[in-house]
């Protein structure tokens, strides 16, 4: 490479940018192969139901104006369906837009950020995006080790990001482990708690909103419609927080960024939660099938509690991957660690299974 043009941040020019899952089509093109399946985004699915599409099809046709910039009719729904002051509501675009104005709105060049690694390859992103120094803990089993999070606190840690469930390792953590988190650190860190996939949790592992906010102001939580509510392609996701933090990062939101046909889906979604819920549990249905054929097989994935399963495959990730690629199933490789493979159709889990036992075992 030549010269850059201009004078690049040097915290950018370091930057690796972030790597979304492959297409099908693209690894159809690269190995010269017709009918491959995408299971490597952990997307749902389903198409929207009827009412979501309707009102996104109604959006649409209104697309040469702007939503509200606030999308205050959500952030008042959404105040309502989960028991909050809607002063306590941000939305975003997607939960990883709201990461990166968290990001923006708390760290400066120096400043610590940790996290749990393996984790969200957004937070290294957005993390070093602002020249802020990354500090990372290593997983135990697959999960998190919160006591090594607090020992990694020093007065220089300003965020601490907590995925649960954890993409890609798909383990969790309880409200208790984070409340005991929360009483051990200062209390002007902020905390996330990242709940992407909170829907196909077990509700054993409690409500951060109703067991931890109460009692800690540092403490965000972000939820998003991408995955249980199908809504990937609308980018809509939200936060429950203390209002002086809704206050200062909405500063950073971008303008329109919550686009209104988003808006209107996310709306028309927590119109339609009954008939939205039986395509929730019938992806946990087909995760239990999943997981007890690849536990019968001998592998042993990580207790799954998103809509993924992890196979640590270690040093054999890269070629179990591309094995499945080549015959059609696109997957999400972590090399040297594991692979992350999506809960899809009931067709798209059974041809995944199949394949898997044709190419490799434990």
């Amino acid at each position: 490479m030549g010269m850059a043009i201009g004078r690049v941040r040097p915290s950018i020019e370091a930057l690796a940018a972030y790597r979304p899952g492959k297409g099908a089509a693209q690894a159809e093109q690269e190995h010269g192969i017709t009918n491959a399946i995408k299971l490597a985004s952990n997307e749902n699915p389903y198409a929207p139901v009827p009412a979501v599409a309707a009102a996104i099809a109604d959006a649409a046709s209104q697309a040469n104006r702007y939503g509200d910039h606030r999308a205050v009719e959500l952030r008042s729904a959404l105040a309502d369906w989960i028991g909050v002051e809607s002063e306590r509501i941000t939305v975003g675009c997607g939960s990883v837009g709201l990461l990166q104005q968290l990001c923006l709105t708390y760290l400066d060049p120096g400043d610590e950020a940790i996290y749990p690694w393996l984790s969200f390859e957004a937070y290294p992103v957005c993390v070093k995006m602002m020249g802020a120094t990354p500090v990372t803990t290593p997983l135990v089993d697959h999960r998190f080790d919160m006591a090594a999070v607090a020992d990694a606190v020093t007065d220089r840690t300003k965020l601490v990001l907590l995925a649960t469930p954890n993409n890609p390792t798909g383990t969790a953590v309880s409200t208790d482990e984070i409340g005991t988190l929360l009483e051990t650190i200062p209390d002007d860190i902020v905390v996330l708690v990242d709940e992407a996939y909170r829907e196909f949790a077990d509700p054993g592992l409690g409500d951060p909103v109703t067991d931890l906010l109460p009692r800690h102001r540092n403490l965000i939580i972000t939820r998003t419609f991408s995955k249980a509510y199908g809504l990937a392609g609308l980018r809509i996701g939200y936060a429950i927080t203390d209002p002086e933090i809704v206050a200062e990062i909405d500063k950073v939101l971008l303008a329109f960024a919550v686009n209104s046909a988003g808006q209107a889906a996310a709306l028309a979604a927590l119109g339609a939660l009954d008939d939205i819920q039986p395509k929730i549990e019938h992806i946990l249905a087909e995760r239990t099938k999943v997981v007890a054929a690849l536990t019968s097989a001998g592998w042993k994935p990580p207790p799954a509690e998103a809509n993924f399963v992890y196979l640590p495959t270690g040093d054999r990730t890269d070629e179990i991957c591309l094995a499945l690629e080549r015959r059609g199933v696109v997957t999400r490789p972590f090399s040297g660690d594991g692979l992350r493979i999506t809960i899809g159709s009931e067709a798209e889990n059974t041809r995944f299974l199949d394949t898997l036992a044709e190419v490799a075992g434990p």
